[in-house]
Formats: C-alpha cells, sequence, structure tokens
C-alpha cells in the first residue's frame, strides 16, 4: 500500500457533516458546553468581569473565555477554581449545569417524531459502544 492509498484509509468523520438546509436536528448537548454556559451565566449575574474571574480563580483569561464558551474541556481543578471565584462549589457549578442537561434532553425528548431523533420509524437507533454517538469532535483514521 502506498502512502497515498494509506492516507486514504478509512476515514470515520467525528465532527457533524454540514446540516442540509431547513430545520437542524437537535443534536446531544456537549458537558463542556453546559459547563461553560453556567459559568458564564454566573458570572454576568453578578457583574463580574472575565479579567476580575480569572484573576480570583488564578487562571488565564483567554483560558477562562474558552471554557465558557465550550471550546476547551476544563479539569475539574480549574472548575473548582473558577467555581470557588463566583462564590461557587465544585457542586453548586455541576448541578447548574446539570439542571441544563436535563432541561434539553426534556425539550429533545418531546421532539420525538423528527426524523434525526432514536425514537422515530426511520432512525437505525442507538450506535453501540462507549461514547458512540456523543457528539465528539475530530476524525479518527483507522490504520488499513
Amino acid at each position: 500500500m502506498t502512502i497515498r492509498e494509506t492516507n486514504r484509509a478509512r476515514v470515520i468523520p467525528l465532527r457533524p457533516l454540514p446540516a442540509p438546509p431547513g430545520p437542524a436536528p437537535s443534536r446531544e448537548p456537549l458537558w463542556r458546553d453546559l459547563v461553560g454556559e453556567a459559568l458564564r451565566r454566573e458570572r454576568r449575574s453578578q457583574g463580574r468581569t472575565l479579567k476580575d474571574v480569572a484573576g480570583a480563580a488564578r487562571i488565564s483569561m483567554p483560558y477562562l473565555s474558552e471554557v465558557e464558551r465550550g471550546r476547551k474541556e476544563a479539569s475539574s481543578e480549574v472548575l473548582a477554581a473558577a467555581a470557588q471565584a463566583l462564590g461557587l462549589t465544585l457542586a453548586d457549578l455541576l448541578a447548574l449545569a446539570q439542571g441544563e442537561l436535563i432541561r434539553l434532553s426534556a425539550a429533545r425528548s418531546r421532539s420525538i417524531g423528527h426524523p434525526g431523533h432514536p425514537g422515530h420509524p426511520g432512525h437505525p437507533g442507538r450506535p453501540a459502544g462507549p461514547g458512540a454517538g456523543s457528539g465528539a469532535m475530530g476524525t479518527v483514521r483507522l490504520a488499513a
């Protein structure tokens, strides 16, 4: 097998393909998005700046911004520091994210009948295996 053929080995896209025109199908929310949104909501409700909270948490302002936007998967230590800087415990922060997850999951379950939903007759069912269908980003190349 040549290098070129190897590079064209089976590729399983983990990033969703561009959506076709029409109503967007709902996707499973990512934990990093939920936690980031909870941090941002709490920070804004306190009228505090990114600079203020990042300084109190002893993390960089750009990193906190990326965490709030769901671009970075923060460690539990970073999340605990950010939560503490906001006067929360890590459990408080995770409970806020869990509440949003429950709300979004309930909204998704009401959309049964949508062609992309597992409850729809045309849907092939839930993928098997750990992390399957989780919406992870990136691409996996399988060796030939």
